[in-house]
């Protein structure tokens, strides 16, 4: 197991390792204030759903412990201003507003307690959330375990690792646990672009783990495909509509085409948290939009040429028709997700 340490938590001080200073930097910074922790999930120093939900909760745990509230209505308008700030950092990843929701909940059901005892039960309540995101995680690996067989080629696109969890990653927790049992795995990796999440973080962290992992430029899945390399794709998400339909890192859904017509299982890895019920389809997901830049400068020096239009999505949606399972710590749904996803996450 990798001992990358993405989110730590301790005596009050946050800390995060920057993402975007992989691979060639493996450097952890001290968040301190809100406005540093909102800049951290904007500009993805901190990034993946799980982790930003767990950085979100911190986030208010920061902002809980310096607040100079009087009383108890003073302390939860501060936070829940915190809250709605830290929610517009990016719209796509719906652990973001479960996380804050989930912080701001506690505060108010406590709402008649002191601001000290306030204090206390919010940074309980996240550290609650990074235990059970790793637990979750652990669980998500092992279910997703029982889809692959020793000497699988795995296709994973972006990074649904350990630098997008607290540990163990989502689409990788299979892997990692394959890895500990001595099962032997071939990892293919797309760099992802424009941000080359797969090539700077999933390459970086299996291969510091000891995994097999090869890198392979997005525009080559395909033709490895065709070749017999991939026998299973596993990649996370951002959101899960009700129906399956599931919003994930620009590409996945190329990706997922392509599987259905080679014929190779894709699944989805995600914790149930990630499932939005309150979203029928994927047409409700909103899609954040990124910088021009991102396209026309994404290697330190310009590619392309100046004034010319962009459109940057960072993520686009994969029709639940494209998907073989969802896998999330409470089971795998498989289809109709319609149904399947309410009665494994719900029980109904």
């Amino acid at each position: 197991m990798a001992a990358l340490n993405t989110i730590s938590y301790e005596d009050g001080r946050l800390h995060i390792i920057d993402c975007t200073r992989l691979p060639t930097e493996l450097v952890t910074v001290e968040l301190k204030t809100l406005d540093e922790c909102f800049d951290a999930i904007k500009t993805l120093k901190v990034r993946g759903a799980p982790a930003i939900g767990v950085a979100a909760a911190y986030s208010l745990a920061l902002v809980s412990n310096a607040s100079g509230a009087k009383n108890a209505d003073e302390y939860l308008f501060e936070l829940e201003r915190a809250a709605k700030y830290l929610n517009s950092s990016r719209p796509t990843a719906v652990n973001l507003f479960w996380a804050t929701a989930r912080v701001l909940k506690k505060a108010k059901d406590n709402g008649d307690k002191s601001v000290a005892q306030l204090k206390a039960i919010v940074e309980a309540e996240a550290i609650e959330i990074q235990r059970e995101d790793i637990e979750m995680c652990r669980k998500i690996g092992e279910y997703g375990l029982t889809l692959l067989s020793d000497g699988d080629g795995v296709l994973t696109h972006c990074n649904a690792g350990v630098l997008a969890t607290s540990k163990y990653g989502t689409a990788t927790a299979p892997m990692y646990l394959a890895h500990e049992r001595g099962m032997k795995l071939k990892i293919y990796a797309d760099e992802t672009r424009p941000l080359l999440q797969g090539a700077r973080m999933t390459a970086f962290e299996l291969k510091e783990a000891g995994l097999d992992v090869t890198l392979i430029c997005d525009n080559m899945a395909g033709m490895v495909m065709s070749r017999g390399k991939i026998q299973k794709i596993i990649t996370g998400a951002d959101r899960i509509a009700a129906n399956g339909d599931t919003a994930n890192k620009i590409g996945t859904y190329s990706v997922a085409v392509l599987a259905r017509y080679h014929g190779i299982p894709f699944y989805i890895a995600a914790p149930s948290s990630t499932v939005d019920f309150s979203t029928p389809t994927g047409a409700g997901i909103k899609i954040e939009e990124r910088a021009p830049e991102e396209i026309t400068c994404g290697f330190g020096r310009r590619t392309a040429p100046e004034g010319v239009k962009t459109y940057n999505p960072a993520f686009d949606v994969t029709p639940a028709a494209l998907i073989s399972g969802i896998i999330t710590e409470k089971g795998i749904a498989k289809p109709p997700f319609c149904e399947n996803l309410a009665r494994i996450i719900r029980g109904n």
